[in-house]
């Protein structure tokens, strides 16, 4: 099902998504893996079991996007999927964070989706079909304290991921957003350097194997959303019906930061 399908992804040069990426390869898709780091795209790819290239490519730089974009769409004449997986969290109170930081994270977690989004579209609206998959997180729709430069940029990439949706019904392109809750993967060494956010909730983070099997799945069936764990999933349907009710109830075991 995902032979020889041109899959783009974003931030592919650790964690998630340079998991995703060797899966991806596993199933016999073509996989461009992009990053800012040279270095460590190439790191990445190693033991890559499948078909891939690497392409350095900074998403803040809307220019730098549409021209890797224009350049891929020429030498392969299509894009089947496109991965927004680039993004990084900062866990610290309100009042300690400067403004630069909450508008640094909304560039890169928001505005870079945005920019690679806006140049793949066009390549996946000429071709009649494509699937744009954006990882959000569970942050996105359930803010919990010191999260929340992170927790309002994944809200924005849900806002997004959400009204495109619905845009683009009837055109073949499928738009989907993954909501994880927290995963063992280098993205804690910035957002929790300290490690102790990590240690607080060790029983609950999932591994990455997993996280990345269930992305690989939802883009095999072109589903439309995912959340997990599935606990998380089921926890924040109810906050979302009770959110009153269940700040009250869960504001000191959501503290864990």
């Amino acid at each position: 099902m995902l032979e020889n399908k041109v899959v783009v992804i974003t931030g592919a040069s650790s964690g998630i998504g340079a998991l995703t990426a060797k899966k991806l390869s596993q199933q016999g898709a073509y996989v461009i893996l992009t990053g800012r780091s040279e270095a460590r795209l190439k790191e990445a790819v190693s033991g890559m079991p499948g078909k891939y290239e690497t392409i350095q490519m900074d998403i803040g730089n809307a220019e730098e996007v549409k021209a890797v974009v224009h350049d891929i769409e020429a030498r392969h004449g299509v894009i089947d999927v496109l991965v927004n997986n680039a993004g990084y969290g900062v866990f610290e109170n309100f009042l300690d964070a400067p403004p630069e930081r909450f508008q640094d994270m909304m560039d890169v977690n928001y505005m870079g989706i945005v920019r690679t989004t806006q140049a793949v579209l066009p390549v996946m609206l000429k071709q009649g079909f494509g699937q744009i998959v954006n990882i959000a997180s569970i942050a996105g729709k359930m803010g919990i304290a010191k999260s929340s430069g992170y927790a309002a940029s994944k809200h924005a990439v849900l806002g997004l991921t959400n009204s495109l949706r619905q845009e683009l019904r009837g055109t073949g392109i499928t738009v989907s957003s993954v909501n994880p809750g927290p995963i063992d993967t280098p993205f804690f060494d910035q957002a929790d350097p300290s490690g102790q956010y990590v240690k607080n909730i060790s029983w609950f983070v999932m591994k990455p194997d997993y996280v990345a099997d269930r992305i690989v799945h939802l883009i095999k069936k072109r589903k439309e959303e995912l959340n997990l764990p599935r606990s998380a999933a089921a926890g924040m349907r109810i906050y979302q019906l009770f959110p009153r009710l269940m700040d009250k109830v869960l504001y000191r075991w959501l503290d864990m930061k």
